[in-house]
């Protein structure tokens, strides 16, 4: 009786469980849910903006020596192997080895003919010269299908690895979504990115000096003017926005002081180099979400990009950088200085970005650098209208970031261009330290993003930039004697 029971319970067991089934089907397929995706963003169309996860890497710890191992067959079989004869000239370079047992070049053939793929004689090693595997003792695998990636392209910064592998998991499941009139087309499916790709980059980002002083700054003794005037110029070129050349006659206007642009082009200068160190190394909240984005200026008429990462909560620039190009490597450092003093990213971390490639590509360069310690995804927040529900949540922290830029964009508007990339970092550097600690914004009580207590005690505005280059120049002898 008892044995029936439980059948009869596990029968129905069975048919709610088929029910479930069929009920989270017929949900999936008719009934709408909220769109969190953006739907581009599974278009293939748009796949090659996508970065792909990280490769797995296989490392081959032999400590063969082929003279051992000639000797073990030599006890083991009575006799040793002896080099290759060859019935033709040999085109294997002289300096070529075995990366496994370092066997010579007489103990090396060609294994697939003029594929290039050579085998050792003395421990079956099957290698490509130039190939990930042959020279860094070890080989970069894809991720869905374990095939070994081939080095396709060098460029300045980065080598592009490919998965080739016409059977990959990954590029059939990107293959089925393009259209059917491009794979019609000779080259159609050149249009797209479907295989899987890796990028490997030769230059450590994370060696680069973040706070290395520029050159060619005047210096702090005084010869006709004083520090007060010094800092009557920054009040007015940076705080008010005026140009040198109205700065200069705002001075003689109100105050009756004889100076020329260019020493005000000078005072400017010095200021940014002292202000630096203090701006770069003051201990600011880190909160649980960033906003980044990326602007355009002119330097000689050429397109430049500055870099500004923000703190959501504070409202402080917490990471900025000015470069000549839009590559992943500026977006890199100044992730570095956003990042500064972080040992743990924290709980619901987020990071707000657009959909420009550099932002997941530098996250996954963090991800492999530091661990799981800092792994994080992109929010990307695509368009100016709130078709998904990531930009609906997230569209505040982009028009904050774009707010910055506007900003900054007023300040910049006077200079009509800069002449060279360090004019670019000195004025960069003065602005970020005028909206950190000196510009109320309403949202804090007309108070500046970050309240110093000492700068709150300066008297006025030229009192708080002698304070902040003071420091400045504290924090340079502190990073001195460091070094």
């Amino acid at each position: 009786m008892l044995v029936n029971i439980i059948l009869y319970l596990l029968q129905i067991i069975q048919q709610l469980y088929q029910q479930n089934c069929w009920l989270i089907n017929f949900i999936c397929k008719y009934i709408p849910l909220k769109q969190w995706a953006f739907d581009d963003s599974h278009s293939p169309k748009y796949q090659k903006f996508k970065v792909d996860e990280l490769p797995k890497i296989v490392y081959y710890h032999h400590d063969w020596d082929w003279k051992a191992l000639n000797n073990y067959y030599t006890q083991r079989y009575g006799k040793p192997v002896k080099p290759i004869k060859r019935r033709s000239e040999c085109d294997i370079p002289e300096d070529c080895t075995c990366p496994s047992c370092h066997a010579p070049q007489p103990y090396l053939y060609k294994n697939n003919g003029k594929a290039g793929q050579i085998l050792c004689k003395i421990c079956q090693t099957a290698f490509t010269p130039g190939d990930n595997g042959s020279d860094n003792q070890m080989s970069l695998k894809c991720p869905h299908c374990q095939h070994t990636l081939i080095r396709k392209k060098d460029r300045k910064h980065f080598v592009i690895h490919k998965c080739v592998n016409p059977k990959c998991p990954y590029y059939l499941r990107n293959l089925k979504k393009v259209d059917k009139e491009d794979l019609d087309e000779d080259y159609g499916k050149n249009k797209y990115k479907l295989h899987y790709i890796y990028r490997e980059f030769t230059i450590d980002f994370f060696k680069m000096d973040l706070n290395s002083l520029p050159k060619n700054a005047s210096s702090l003794k005084f010869n006709k003017h004083n520090a007060y005037i010094m800092s009557l110029c920054l009040t007015f070129h940076v705080n008010l926005g005026l140009s040198l050349r109205k700065t200069r006659q705002a001075l003689f206007d109100l105050y009756g002081i004889s100076i020329s642009h260019q020493q005000i082009a000078n005072y400017c200068k010095t200021a940014a180099i002292c202000v630096k160190p203090f701006v770069d190394y003051y201990p600011y909240e880190k909160g649980s979400a960033f906003a980044a984005d990326e602007t355009y200026i002119k330097v000689r008429g050429i397109k430049g990009y500055v870099w500004l990462i923000l703190n959501a909560a504070t409202r402080a620039i917490i990471g900025y950088q000015i470069s000549d190009n839009r590559g992943v490597g500026p977006c890199i450092l100044a992730m570095r200085m956003a990042f500064k003093g972080i040992t743990e990213l924290p709980k619901n971390f987020k990071f707000i970005a657009d959909g420009y490639s550099a932002y997941p590509l530098a996250a996954q360069q963090f991800f492999h650098q530091f661990g799981e310690k800092f792994k994080f995804e992109i929010t990307q927040v695509i368009g100016l209208q709130n078709n998904d529900e990531v930009s609906k949540e997230y569209r505040p922290f982009k028009q904050m970031i774009e707010r910055l830029n506007r900003t900054y964009k007023a300040s910049y508007r006077i200079t009509n261009g800069f002449d060279n990339y360090n004019g670019a970092n000195y004025d960069l550097t003065l602005w970020v330290a005028y909206y950190n600690f000196l510009r109320p914004h309403k949202h804090n009580g007309f108070k500046p993003p970050v309240v110093d207590d000492i700068l709150s005690k300066a008297e006025n505005m030229p009192a708080k930039w002698q304070t902040m280059i003071y420091f400045g120049q504290k924090k340079i002898l502190e990073l001195q004697e460091a070094s």
